[in-house]
């Protein structure tokens, strides 16, 4: 997800409900928007200025401006993959328990759970005036290595802030199921890999037939002990905003992964997407240039001596985020097999889980 940081032009339109055209229109209804907020006291007058922006593979994302306030408005596409409105209802529960934190993230304004104004739950969440590395970076981040380096160290900063929240503390009891967390994991996405043969002309098993290899691996070296925290559930460098004016992590964003178990999910999820030091990648989120970055080593040192986690195992859970994002990834290229998707991105899409368990099993292979 991004919340661009452009402000409209001079003289842009905005003044009229007619200003939200075709699909804005339709996916975001403004005379009900307007009513809604009207009622929960969000400004008075029009609603200018709707930006529609990019990010996320399921949800809506809208900016828009009322009565000098920028909005960002999420929910659920028309058709969901899943249950969209269970998924906005989780994100907005776990983005008000993280208001009086240290978290960085988008601040919830208001949400609604009530279908009626929208066709689906929503929410209001501040418009954060960042950039996700993923997309470009500005002058002075693609030219600096220090600043690089210093983005590379926030990131983890920041994961450890969320790591340390309480989650009973913030109301987050019953949010997850910490119990047995690491043992369901590889069925859990084993699973999902077999729910695409209902696609019919899915070919992507041959490509992935390592598999079965990864999830036996990942059962018999099996982490048995861990302290429950907040897991962001997706955490990478495409899901961060920095500022524009130095190495500051503003927000962390795309919650709808967010649960409770084990924290070094979120670290292996990192470390799995990470560029290396030559700059390659696992085909996805890439970041250029790769000038300062830290590296793993780095990463995974500064970790260890802000949240005092044991760092013994924690290869497995790069190991499994390879395997757990390579499925994810696939689920694209077999709806698209199946004509519910477009192929041209669908098969880079493929072609990323390929990279993704290649990492994976380099990593075990280089095990004792």
């Amino acid at each position: 997800m991004r919340f661009p940081s452009e402000t409209p032009p001079p003289g842009a339109a905005g003044d009229r409900a007619g200003d939200w055209a075709g699909d804005q229109e339709r996916l975001v209804p403004v005379d009900r928007l307007r009513s809604w907020m009207d009622g929960q006291g969000l400004g008075r007058g029009p609603l200018q200025h709707p930006v529609a922006l990019q990010g996320g593979t399921q949800n809506i994302l809208l900016r828009f401006v009322r009565d000098g306030r920028s909005y960002v408005l999420r929910r659920p596409p028309p058709n969901p993959y899943l249950d969209g409105d269970k998924t906005i209802q989780r994100e907005i529960r776990v983005l008000g328990a993280l208001a009086d934190t240290d978290v960085p993230h988008a601040r919830l304004v208001a949400a609604c759970l009530d279908r009626e104004p929208l066709g689906s739950a929503f929410y209001l969440m501040e418009a954060v005036d960042g950039f996700a590395a993923t997309r470009g970076m500005p002058d002075l981040h693609a030219g600096d290595a220090d600043v690089q380096h210093a983005m590379g160290l926030e990131i983890v900063d920041a994961l450890a802030r969320l790591q340390a929240v309480d989650p009973a503390a913030v109301g987050l009891d019953g949010f997850g199921r910490p119990e047995g967390f690491l043992e369901r994991q590889a069925s859990r996405w084993l699973r999902q890999l077999d729910s695409y043969d209902q696609y019919a002309g899915w070919d992507g098993r041959r490509d992935l037939a390592a598999a079965e290899r990864l999830a036996a691996w990942l059962d018999a070296h099996l982490p048995r002990d861990f302290r429950p925290a907040v897991v962001h559930g997706d955490f990478h460098v495409g899901n961060l905003l920095f500022s524009h004016d130095g190495a500051a992590l503003l927000a962390i964003v795309d919650w709808e992964l967010a649960t409770i178990g084990d924290p070094l999910i979120d670290l292996g999820c990192l470390l799995a997407t990470w560029t290396d030091p030559d700059g390659s990648h696992p085909g996805c989120l890439p970041v250029e240039p790769w000038l300062g970055f830290p590296t793993e080593a780095e990463l995974v040192e500064r970790y260890a001596a802000l949240t005092g986690r044991d760092m013994t195992h924690y290869n497995w859970f790069v190991v499994l985020a390879c395997f757990k994002l390579g499925i994810l990834q696939e689920g694209s290229y077999a709806r698209a097999c199946g004509g519910l998707a477009d192929m041209g991105v669908a098969r880079w899409m493929h072609e990323t889980s390929i990279n993704l368990f290649q990492r994976a099993l380099g990593r075990i292979q280089e095990l004792p």
